[in-house]
């Protein structure tokens, strides 16, 4: 537990919409000194209501805290916002836990260094209600991990932390690499609902059958696929990839037959016909990964 100083240490949010909201409220219920900036200042209304102090200007919400976290909409709206603000912000810690890309964060760490300032990057692995509950957790990154010590109680009320290197663009590429699992999963669980839907079943009685599914599946194929790829090892005694080219077609043709879009699966069959033509065929899935990189 943090320490009654570090418990009250002053913090400043820029950006209020629903996850910084999330952010500026948790900070406030773990009893630190929030000051809150938006650029339309009703947005402060209900966090001045439960202790906020709003900022009429960017500027006054930043010097009113040695640490400043941003969440913006894009990184391009967080560099507009810094650049604008840079004297004020010189000697400060920045946190910015805007999605972006790892060069976004590279670049935007690259210029905070030239400006006296501290840069911190961060990745958030929830939805706005997830914030300071023990679902969520945030990752970051930066060249200075003493800085991050230093506010890491501070940070602690948000969600649970993770420090991922010091280079400023790993908390993105860990951050888009789990997106990236997620929207996969996603879209599998779209088609899904789509082709059972087509036969007529309600998506509530198909929904246990498939959370079973999805879950006894990726419980062994993420480790799996793992130690796979850092063995280097990809035969398989489960299923190979010349068992699952040869199956695929059927997918596509059943999304065909109950007037389905095909889109998603497509690529996966090129991409396991490249598999079979580049003689991987006894392999199992982890190969793919080897295959989807450029050369």
């Amino acid at each position: 537990m943090p320490s009654s100083t570090e418990h009250r240490a002053s913090v400043t949010v820029l950006g209020l919409g629903l996850m910084g909201t999330a952010l500026a409220a948790a900070l406030l219920k773990a009893g630190h000194d929030t000051t809150v900036w938006n650029r339309t200042a009703s947005k402060t209304g209900p966090l001045a209501a439960q202790g906020a102090t709003p900022a009429d200007t960017a500027a006054g919400a930043i010097a009113a805290s040695p640490l400043v976290i941003v969440c913006l909409t894009t990184n391009d709206n967080v560099r507009g916002l810094l650049e604008a603000e840079a004297d004020a912000l010189a000697g400060r810690t920045v946190v910015n836990l805007t999605h972006g890309t790892p060069a976004q964060a590279r670049e935007l760490a690259d210029w905070a260094a030239g400006h006296g300032i501290t840069y911190i990057d961060g990745g958030i692995m929830a939805v706005p209600q997830m914030i300071a509950t023990p679902a969520a957790y945030i990752l970051y990154s930066g060249t200075d991990e003493d800085a991050y010590e230093t506010h890491g109680p501070t940070l602690a009320a948000l969600a649970d932390t993770k420090w991922v290197g010091k280079d400023p663009g790993a908390a993105a590429l860990y951050d888009l690499s789990l997106l990236t699992g997620m929207y996969g999963m996603v879209m599998g669980v779209v088609q899904a609902y789509a082709l059972i839907g087509s036969g007529g079943v309600p998506a509530r009685d198909f929904a246990p059958l498939l959370k079973d599914w999805v879950n006894a599946m990726t419980d062994g194929l993420v480790p799996g696929m793992a130690e796979a790829l850092d063995s280097g090892q990809h035969l398989t005694d489960v299923s190979s990839l010349a068992v699952n080219q040869a199956a695929l077609p059927n997918f596509l043709t059943a999304f065909a037959q109950q007037r389905l879009r095909t889109d998603l699966f497509e690529p996966l069959q090129a991409l396991l016909d490249r598999s079979i033509d580049e003689g991987h065929a006894a392999d199992g899935l982890s190969r793919l990964v080897t295959l989807i990189k450029k050369d």
